[in-house]
């Protein structure tokens, strides 16, 4: 199944995306609400996924993002029993309307409200993260897990903080003791960069506020899967059928309880 879900995406990818990259006409990008963007190619490559998913598992249900904007109800489905797809057609929405990377498609299959594999392909540069539910996380088909060398304190941690939404008590905390961290990374405002960065080792945890299930299924599979660890700041797993506001994804449990510690406590 994952290997066709990656075909799926990248073809998607090729067909509708590709062609449109930083090749946007006037109207074709619009402002849902201040500061969230959507683009025509993102509904085109939302109703593709729509049909080419359903199609490869029959009696599945697919949550989409731009459907939810238009009938919030659709989140509904979220925690059906049977098997549900939930897209995101393009991560890093901003990214791609502006003509830069990072920006992804993903993909994360559901079942009883609980991931079972998630798929993230970024067009530019063509990459695909992918990870199936107890069998491990893969970097362009390659097998990855988390770095496991210890970390002495909180001065030694490397992670971004994606503080745009955060409330201005809590932002301008975190800010703060940012300072005590050994360095503070840019936001990439693509969740599907995120995740494969963490990966990767390029960094040791990343903070979010918004915790939509289509920016987080895919990447919390793949990060799990690797050895990693996502939970809410009050240390409850991050559940995409439940979600709620705090993010922090993280390299191991070391790692978030240092994060925690040093940004939140």
């Amino acid at each position: 199944m994952i290997d066709r879900v990656v075909q799926v995406l990248r073809e998607v990818g090729a067909e509708l995306v590709l062609p449109r990259f930083r090749n946007l006409a006037d109207g074709d990008v619009i402002e849902k609400s201040p500061g969230d963007l959507v683009t025509i190619v993102d509904r085109e490559v939302e109703a593709a996924l729509e049909v080419r998913l359903s199609a490869l598992l029959h009696g599945s249900l697919v949550v989409g993002e731009e459907a939810v904007a238009a009938d919030h109800l659709v989140l509904e489905r979220i925690g059906d029993p049977g098997p549900v797809w939930v897209v995101d057609p393009i991560d890093g929405t901003g990214n791609f309307a502006a003509g830069k990377e990072p920006f992804a498609i993903m993909v994360a299959l559901l079942r009883g409200g609980k991931p079972v594999l998630g798929v993230i392909h970024e067009p530019v540069p063509g990459t695909v993260a992918a990870a199936e539910y107890g069998s491990g996380s893969y970097l362009d088909g390659e097998r990855v897990t988390m770095d496991k060398s210890p970390i002495g304190s909180a001065a030694d941690l490397r992670g971004a903080l994606a503080t745009r939404y955060l409330p201005e008590a809590l932002r301008e905390k975190v800010i703060a003791r940012s300072s005590g961290l050994r360095e503070v990374l840019p936001p990439q405002q693509c969740a599907g960069r995120e995740y494969p960065n963490l990966v990767r080792g390029e960094q040791d945890f990343t903070l979010f506020w918004k915790s939509l299930p289509w920016d987080h299924a895919p990447g919390a599979l793949f990060a799990r899967e690797a050895g990693g660890v996502v939970r809410h700041f009050d240390g409850a797993e991050y559940d995409p059928a439940q979600p709620r506001q705090g993010l922090l994804a993280c390299r191991d449990e070391e790692v978030f309880q240092l994060a925690r510690k040093a940004l939140l406590e």
